[in-house]
């Protein structure tokens, strides 16, 4: 115990001296001569030290944009060594929907990748005699240091790094809240950054579990989804940008918008919402595409509405001009179009363009969505395989989609009432908008037999309805036909009556004699 008393002794006295001579170096010599002796000193270490240090800095250049590498290997950290650190930071992050562990200032953990051993800490440092005492923290400079054995240096150098900043941005986007951007006519300012588009938080809750739909339907789109987004190293080796086109076409109801909410969802991607006719021309768009982050569905609903960029329209309405030219309703629509178009100088080329020209490739993993009512009104360009790669109809609500929204509704997966509405969805059409507003209840007292009797009548009152319509139409198809020909009756009896007046005038000339009235109408000649 004495011998290992006087070692501990001798120790510390060398420690104590070698503190002592520091504290003079620091203190008495020139900065010029320290930095000579610590470069030196280094050298020195690093003949019997093994290990390599990195250090990464929080800010670098820019005091008010924070490094994407330090915020990465923060958030590398918070998932992965968290849990083996002693002393840890709760940071409330804007823009993500936790807090964020992180480690605490000179706090250390131990990571083993690949067998690899590692030391991650995290440092703070205040300039001594800088401090403000309005903003205490204003010269502080954190930064990580990792520390590894350098017979390990290729293996970190170009493997483990970018491993780790690139799962740290991946932890990163699973945290995020997600968004729904739109643009308008003016810009919009975030964190110092110009903008043209302005959002807000994207809380819809549709998913495909609650979609009204047909199963198999439904899976062939999760399917698609999912190959889209592993498809990074496939899009790549065909040459293609890695996006895909989809359009949503169908009847007002049938869930097109509920559809995008659910597509955004699965994939937790964000949303930009584009409004064609706040968009100037080509240029603009052009610049609102540049801006269009990856991981993102980029929407046009009702494309068909939203400028007239079809060649066949114009050519439909100046048919119907010459027929509506005197109805006033008809003239002050037009002009409400004409209005609204002249506002937006795109053009068919320019969307194209944006679809999937040059510019579409600046970025990657983005879906453009289409929706339309009515199909068959858009230009062929504009939705054919290339740019719109996989066409969805959602039609009416068929049995298996009520099963669906039976089951979200009322928590009801079978009852006696399911075969009645089964034949009746055979025989008339309803959108799931209206089924799932009959299924759902009104009040506390309504149960799940009574909503489903609102369906069963609401059901039957429209198939009286198109029953009624359909012999009303017919009876006024039936009347339009019987009155055209009886217009074409009479048309034969005009053409058909000046040849009997004829005939008449030439048997009375023979007789010698002309009727008094056949004078008044002009001079006949014998």
């Amino acid at each position: 115990m004495a011998f290992m008393g006087e070692i501990w002794s001798q120790v510390g006295s060398v420690m104590a001296s070698i503190m002592f001579v520091y504290a003079i170096v620091q203190q008495y010599f020139p900065y010029n001569l320290r930095r000579h002796l610590e470069k030196h000193s280094n050298k020195i270490v690093g003949f019997v030290y093994p290990y390599i240090q990195i250090t990464f800095p929080e800010y670098t250049g820019d005091r008010f944009n924070r490094s994407e590498v330090y915020v990465a290997i923060q958030n590398y950290l918070s998932a992965n060594s968290s849990s083996r650190a002693k002393r840890l930071k709760a940071n409330d992050t804007k823009g993500s929907k936790s807090l964020v562990l992180s480690l605490d200032d000179n706090e250390e953990v131990t990571e083993e990748y690949q067998g690899v051993k590692l030391w991650w800490t995290a440092y703070k440092n205040v300039p001594q005699g800088s401090s403000n005492p309005f903003y205490p923290n204003s010269d502080e400079k954190r930064f990580f240091k990792l520390t590894f054995h350098r017979s390990h240096r290729e293996f970190i150098t170009e493997s483990y790094l970018s491993h780790m900043v690139e799962e740290g941005k991946g932890i990163a986007f699973k945290n995020r809240q997600r968004k729904l951007y739109t643009n308008g006519s003016g810009e919009s300012n975030y964190g110092g950054n110009r903008s043209k588009w302005s959002h807000v938080l994207f809380e819809h809750p549709a998913s495909f579990d609650t979609l009204a739909m047909e199963p198999k339907k439904k899976q062939e789109i999760i399917n698609d989804l999912l190959k889209f987004k592993k498809g990074k190293e496939y899009y790549a080796k065909i040459g293609k940008a890695w996006k895909r086109g989809y359009l949503l076409y169908g009847p007002p109801g049938t869930g097109k918008s509920t559809m995008i909410s659910a597509m955004a969802n699965f994939l937790d991607y964000d949303v930009y919402d584009l409004e064609l006719t706040a968009v100037k021309d080509n240029t603009e768009l052009r610049k609102l595409l540049i801006e269009l982050s990856n991981k993102s569905i980029i929407v046009i609903e009702d494309i068909d509405c939203s400028l007239d960029l079809t060649g066949q329209r114009k050519e439909k309405e100046k048919k119907e001009d010459s027929e509506q030219s005197k109805d006033p309703a008809s003239i002050r629509k037009r002009a409400e179009e004409e209005d609204k178009n002249s506002q937006s100088k795109v053009t068919l080329s320019g969307l194209l363009n944006f679809i999937d020209g040059i510019w579409s490739a600046c970025g990657g993993e983005r879906l453009i969505v289409f929706t339309t009512n009515y199909v068959d009104k858009l230009d062929p360009a504009l939705i054919r395989r290339g740019r719109m790669d996989k066409h969805i109809e959602l039609s009416y609500c068929g049995f298996e989609a009520f099963k669906v929204l039976a089951k979200n509704y009322l928590d009801v997966e079978s009852h006696a009432l399911f075969s009645t509405i089964e034949r009746l969805l055979g025989e008339i059409d309803m959108t799931p908008a209206d089924v799932a507003e009959n299924l759902m209840p009104k009040s506390d007292e309504e149960d799940a037999d009574k909503c489903l009797k609102n369906l069963v009548e609401a059901l039957e009152n429209a198939k009286e309805e198109a029953i009624k319509n359909k012999a009303e139409d017919e009876a006024k198809l039936k009347a339009a036909e019987e009155e055209k020909v009886e217009a074409e009756k009479e048309k034969l009896e005009k053409v058909s009556e000046p040849e009997s007046a004829r005939e008449d005038v030439k048997c009375k000339c023979g007789n010698g004699t002309l009727d008094e009235e056949v004078k008044e109408n002009g001079a006949v000649t014998v």
